[in-house]
């Protein structure tokens, strides 16, 4: 009788057999270097006050210890605050990426900067440069304002876009006429 359980026991560890592609499909769905994350919503402050808002519906956190980063590849919204906590612009773009030991962040494709002001920057990347605090691209802009219009190749602005640069200018853009002194 113990011959008999222990041969139905050893059959039955035989007739098991896991199919070596199965494991590792399965292994890679289930990647230890990344996380997911949905809903996201980071927040960045300075003197304890919230000066960025940045929000996604999926982010990939890379943990390579080398150089880990986070990635939001379904897209990325950025609000910019000012010191009373009202939003003063809003950055959309389709792709996302933050490089952690760069402090580089870098959006890409549909790129739209729009402030409360009217400002429109639209162009297909822009890089934000956490150390030196700035913003910079060197792609194709354009620059929509109340009453103009400003194309060029190459933009940089601090990162409270309170000061900007548009490299290799072009467009529509409003002139004052000067005051004339005939009677």
């Amino acid at each position: 009788m113990k011959w008999t359980g222990l041969l139905i026991l050893l059959l039955a560890l035989a007739a098991c057999e896991n199919d070596l592609a199965e494991i590792e499909a399965l292994a890679e769905n289930y990647s230890t270097q990344v996380e997911t994350a949905k809903e996201v919503e980071i927040l960045y402050s300075d003197s304890a006050q919230v000066r960025v808002r940045v929000t996604g519906p999926t982010m990939l956190y890379h943990l390579d210890r080398g150089a880990p980063y986070q990635e939001f590849p379904d897209g990325v919204v950025v609000d910019f605050f000012d010191d009373t906590g009202a939003v003063t612009s809003q950055l959309t773009a389709q792709y996302g990426i933050r490089y952690e030991n760069k402090a580089e962040v870098i959006v890409r494709d549909s790129v739209v900067w729009q402030s409360n002001e009217g400002e429109k920057l639209e162009t297909e990347e822009l890089i934000w440069d956490e150390r030196r605090s700035k913003i910079y691209t060197k792609k194709f802009v354009v620059i929509t304002r109340p009453d103009e219009i400003i194309y060029g190749h190459g933009f940089e602005a601090d990162q409270d876009f309170s000061y900007s640069r548009i490299n290799a200018i072009e467009g529509r853009i409003k002139v004052e006429e000067p005051a004339t002194d005939n009677p």
